[in-house]
């Protein structure tokens, strides 16, 4: 006849005593530890829709929309929650990371079974977007720009679109200046995209540099 070892002895008293190490869960609430990584919580104050996280999420599980209309355009961020799989990859990238509120931060939270899967999809960040003067291509958010201005301090204003950016910001709509004698240049300080940009700076109206 083989004794139990001492170890295991130990061990059965200590359950005996202690009881089970498993919790209750369900009937009980779980209380997860300082280091879980839970649902992934995205601010719509914090966050500045610059797409970062969408990037960078290997189960590609954030969508980034961008609508264009004739009236107006907006970025959307929608968070694919039944698709995640909690990597904390958009919370360790987000540029807003360091800021008091940042952009997407890890929760606790992991109750995220439903029946409905509108329900785990439902969390949406929306921004209003800037595009280019001349060919209404896609610059990036408002707020992306404001942030990047801020940033940058006193050398925003070595930058045309992040000055005109930075004036609307604070309400002063100064009108563009316009050029007669080079059609092309007329659009020297509105809003460009990089592309744009190059061909007003280099240029003239006939094509030529």
């Amino acid at each position: 006849m083989k004794y139990p070892k001492l170890r295991e002895l130990k061990e059965a008293i200590k359950a005996l005593i202690k009881g089970p190490f498993t919790t209750k869960y369900p009937y009980e609430k779980h209380i997860p530890p300082e280091s879980f990584r839970g649902k992934p919580q995205p601010s719509q104050e914090g966050c500045i829709g610059c797409g970062a996280c969408a990037e960078v999420c290997p189960a590609e599980a954030i969508e980034l929309k961008d609508i264009k209309s004739v009236n107006s355009a907006e970025r959307v961020l929608v968070w694919h929650y039944d698709e995640c799989i909690f990597c904390g990859q958009c919370a360790r990238i987000c540029t807003t990371r360091n800021e008091k509120i940042p952009g997407v931060v890890m929760s606790k939270e992991f109750e995220l079974a439903n029946t409905d899967r509108k329900k785990i999809r439902s969390e949406k960040i929306k921004h209003d977007l800037f595009l280019c003067s001349y060919c209404a291509n896609i610059i990036s958010t408002k707020k992306h720009l404001v942030y990047v201005s801020e940033k940058l301090q006193h050398k925003t204003f070595g930058n045309i679109n992040l000055t005109q950016v930075l004036l609307e910001k604070f309400g002063l709509n100064i009108e563009p200046v316009k050029f007669k004698q080079f059609n092309q240049r007329e659009y020297l300080y509105e809003i460009l995209c990089p592309k744009c940009r190059r061909k007003t700076l280099l240029f003239d109206e006939y094509g030529k540099v």
